[in-house]
């Protein structure tokens, strides 16, 4: 059985992907802020992590992505965020800004987040 780990300061979004997850046989880990996920991380080794954009700060899953690949950490992120409705601007994968495997924007349909989960975790 895979480990996620979600990372994003929504409960109710964190709720209902674990309930999407674990229905479909994953392990959920959740954590709500970027420092939480950062410890969650290293305590957890999860095979792959779903991460937002903007929580305490505006950039916290940029920043979290750059700083965990800078540790090592080379499972698969999923970013997923609605921070380009938000600030207009467009954003996607990027080895040096954006050091994720998937970028997406919510809200997502459930059968594409299991999609890209599962290519992300057979890759």
């Amino acid at each position: 059985m895979s480990k996620i780990l979600i990372v994003d300061d929504d409960a109710d979004f964190v709720e209902a992907v674990r309930a999407l997850l674990e229905s479909n046989g994953y392990d959920v880990i959740s954590a709500h802020s970027r420092e939480d996920g950062m410890q969650s991380v290293k305590a957890n080794a999860p095979d792959l992590m779903i991460l937002d954009v903007m929580m305490d700060s505006p950039d916290d899953g940029f920043t979290m992505a750059y700083d965990i690949r800078k540790q090592g950490f080379n499972k698969p992120i999923l970013m997923l965020s609605s921070v380009s409705k938000v600030t207009g601007m467009t954003f996607d994968k990027d080895s040096d800004l954006v050091p994720v495997d998937v970028f997406e924007e919510k809200p997502i349909r459930p059968e594409r987040l299991l999609s890209q989960i599962k290519k992300l975790l057979s890759a």
